[in-house]
């Protein structure tokens, strides 16, 4: 339901979320502990950094790292981010429409109810529900 750019940015936010506060992580050792392409996660970061969700510092000591607390970070910004034209209102069984009360497919209910739930799950789930604590592994 996510892109796979979404979940790269979700699964980097909550790397840097388990770092100490105050402390850079090296982008080769962030692609490598979230299990990003490093040509991919610095599109990513450029973006993000972008949009203020990041610091980047050069140098000895720098790195990446978040800009606000974790605690402060709605999936939802991160989602609406890379997918500004993200909706659960299009067609589950016909990619090129947009379903709607008036004229609905056989689906449309149900796939209503799992947009309206992945949208609250987004709007009332924080980075630092999510966060990648030390020691612990992405599985998936």
């Amino acid at each position: 339901m996510l892109s796979v750019t979404v979940q790269h940015a979700l699964r980097a936010l909550s790397v840097l979320a388990g770092l100490p506060e105050g402390e850079f992580m090296l982008g080769r050792d962030l692609a490598q502990r979230a299990n990003i392409p490093a040509n991919y996660l610095s599109k990513i970061l450029w973006t993000l950094g972008g949009a203020g969700f990041i610091d980047a510092t050069r140098g000895s000591g720098g790195g990446y790292r978040l800009h606000r607390p974790p605690s402060k970070i709605q999936l939802a910004e991160i989602v609406g981010l890379f997918e500004r034209h993200r909706s659960m209102r299009s067609c589950l069984l016909d990619a090129h429409k947009v379903c709607s009360d008036a004229d609905a497919c056989q689906a449309h209910k149900a796939w209503q109810e799992v947009g309206e739930c992945m949208t609250r799950f987004l709007e009332n789930t924080t980075l630092a529900d999510i966060a990648a604590r030390k020691g612990s592994k992405h599985r998936g």
